[in-house]
């Protein structure tokens, strides 16, 4: 028997509503046919398309990370803003890939304004370093007076666009970077151009790079060192993870997100770590702002051989079965879990690159199995995570070890008591659960639940469209505990109230 127990005054923390992020980059069909597709027939007078622009608000993404990603690290941004006749393609060298260069900062800051939603900005730490950084933080900034923010003007945008979070380049741990560092020529470059980026606009705050991955040669010392470094300078430090089921290794791929709970707390025990050599009382926060499911390893042939292409080449566009799904709403079970510690976090990508969201030109768009997990986490999970105690049975994998076969997270609204429960069953079979609320009242009012199945990737509109949440499996109410039932391989969405 499995045992949940909460109380809404047991609290993990805020949940920073920037952990429903998502990511926008110059790569494949994510900015071109993706977003921004200027004959399409919903296309507004910006070039966007409508639709997409319906199913991102759909999804509840609050904050877009732009232009990279690897993209960034070889990206000039003076040559992507001004008439957008007079600019010239130019060759991206991380993904082999001719940028026609229609959209840029401004395009990309007025979109984010019309839609409501908060951007990301990374500045290219691969090709170039301080003077770019400084510039486009003034050109986004700053005030009319000065050469980037006159610039700005002059291409019809009078006011700042008050971009707050700056991620201080990408990847930069990874040999695959353009412009690849070592922690140390990293940490010195972040700790310099952040320190003068402070200069332009002291409100703003930054993300200095983290490991690339929990499986690089470099991780944990790739923390250590970055932040001797900039530690005093940066709020936040990065994180990137992706998982894929493995040579049939369901059970493993089900556990993803135990190791991406071993991933956060390592990293922030880093931080940490310096924290305390510093005798800082500042707490760096994480930046998780790449995840998802990426079949990588099984289906994407690597960067480096990819022909050099043109015209939004298709690339990445992994389609997702429901076991997908079902994973990555245990992945935001791990994000909501560690709400203390996780303050921003994107979903890569938006759209047809690894997405929730696909498209065809001069076609439709639609929703993938990934799209209903997290668009169901980013409007039920509002105030505090609350501490989840969780007493499970546990199950063998090949990858993780021994790991719990449920989990769980949960959010309260401290001012209506509006609870929300993220519950995920990785056994193959249906489970009891008993949910106990001690010294509070709570009820569930309802539920929906993502259910793996063995089907596979489900391709096109139609396919996927045929798939979505379905009702979760009845509750009962006890004195002073619920009864839960989960589905098989299931990843499930309780709403009700909680109350002292």
């Amino acid at each position: 028997m499995t045992t949940i127990t909460l109380h809404p005054d047991f609290r993990v923390g805020p949940v920073d509503r920037r952990v429903f992020g998502s990511f926008v980059e110059h790569l494949g069909r994510c900015v071109y046919t993706g977003v921004y597709e200027p004959g399409h027939e919903t296309a507004d007078e910006h070039g966007f398309r409508r639709d997409v622009a319906d199913l991102t608000r759909e999804l509840g993404v609050t904050m877009l990370r732009y232009p990279g990603g690897n993209f960034v690290s070889n990206y000039t941004w003076e040559d992507a803003v001004g008439p957008v006749e007079d600019r010239k393609p130019f060759l991206d060298l991380a993904w082999r890939t001719v940028e026609p260069n229609l959209v840029g900062t401004d395009e990309f800051l007025q979109y984010c304004e019309r839609e409501g939603i908060e951007p990301m900005m990374a500045v290219n730490l691969g090709t170039r370093g301080i003077d770019a950084a400084i510039g486009l933080l003034e050109y986004c900034n700053g005030e009319a007076g000065t050469k980037w923010a006159d610039m700005r003007i002059a291409n019809g945008r009078e006011e700042p666009y008050g971009v707050k979070l700056w991620c201080l380049g990408n990847e930069m741990d990874g040999p695959w970077q353009i412009g690849h560092k070592d922690a140390h020529e990293y940490g010195k470059l972040a700790a310099a151009t952040g320190r003068a980026m402070r200069q332009v606009d002291p409100s703003i705050e930054l993300v200095a790079c983290g490991s690339s991955s929990m499986m690089m040669d470099t991780f944990g010392e790739w923390e250590r060192t970055v932040l001797s470094y900039c530690y005093d300078v940066v709020d936040h430090i990065s994180m990137h993870a992706y998982y894929e089921e493995m040579d049939g290794d369901r059970d493993s791929f089900l556990a993803s997100g135990t190791a991406m709970s071993t991933f956060i707390e390592r990293v922030a025990a880093s931080a940490d770590a310096i924290g305390a050599q510093k005798r800082s009382d500042k707490r760096i926060s994480i930046s998780f702002d790449e995840w998802n499911v990426w079949y990588l390893f099984s289906r994407f042939v690597g960067e480096t051989n990819l022909p050099v292409q043109k015209d939004a080449p298709r690339i990445i566009e992994d389609v997702y079965s429901a076991l997908d799904a079902v994973v990555v709403g245990d992945m935001i079970v791990s994000l909501l879990s560690h709400a203390d510690r996780v303050a921003v976090g994107c979903l890569a990508q938006l759209v047809n690159v690894i997405a929730p969201i696909m498209t065809e030109p001069d076609g439709p768009a639609w929703k993938q199995t990934t799209f209903h997990p997290f668009a169901t986490a980013a409007r039920l999970a509002q105030g505090e995570a609350l501490q989840v105690k969780v007493d499970s049975a546990t199950m063998s994998t090949k990858k993780h070890g021994d790991v719990p076969t449920v989990t769980a997270a949960a959010t309260v609204d401290p001012e209506t008591g509006a609870l929300a429960l993220f519950v995920t069953n990785r056994t193959a079979e249906e489970q009891t659960v008993t949910l106990r609320h001690p010294g509070a009242t709570a009820r569930i009012e309802g539920g929906s639940a993502v259910l793996a199945d063995h089907v596979g990737p489900r391709e096109g509109k139609e396919a996927a469209e045929a798939y979505g949440m379905v009702d979760a499996l009845p509750v009962s109410h006890g004195d002073g505990a619920i009864t839960l039932r989960l589905a098989p391989e299931s990843w499930t969405a309780f709403h009700g109230t909680l109350a002292s």
